[in-house]
């Protein structure tokens, strides 16, 4: 079984909503599926407010969404003092997860759970700009979803 080193960090405000260990477990069964190396990656559960303020400053988009993934492996080269692989940071607003879930009519663990299966698939060069990498990208999404026992979603 690969290392993979998941830092969380969670917004005092949604904290006691979701956990941190269960965050992990959602991140680390898909790079284990993805059969993805050890690796370093972050996960941030926040609000409206600090999602917006980073889609605004990194994307030029001035609106919240669900999730964010910030790769370091686009761009230039992240060198670190090991061999460790960082894939970067998927951060995932808890309201606008909330709101999705109250009107898919499904708990809001699944909604978080499937925004973090699909930040990390972006992280690891997964797209859906293209019809052909959407649908190579929701099946990766379904059968880690599956994995989890949760009924993959529209997104």
């Amino acid at each position: 079984m690969a290392d993979h080193d998941v830092l969380v960090s969670i917004d005092p405000a949604f904290g006691q909503r979701i956990g941190a260990d269960w965050m992990v477990g959602i991140a680390s069964i898909t790079l284990e599926m993805e059969r993805v190396a050890s690796c370093q990656l972050s996960l941030l559960l926040t609000g409206d407010d600090h999602v917006r303020e980073l889609n605004r400053q990194f994307a030029g988009d001035d609106h919240a969404t669900d999730v964010l993934s910030f790769s370091l492996r686009e761009g230039e080269p992240f060198v670190s003092g090991d061999e460790t692989d960082r894939l970067g940071e998927v951060i995932v607003s808890y309201e606008t997860a909330a709101r999705q879930a109250e009107e898919a009519g499904h708990h809001v663990e699944d909604e978080v759970a499937h925004l973090l299966v699909h930040g990390v698939l972006h992280l690891l060069g997964y797209d859906h700009l293209e019809a052909e990498d959407e649908t190579k990208m929701r099946m990766h999404e379904r059968r880690v979803l599956s994995e989890l026992g949760i009924e993959a979603h529209a997104s």
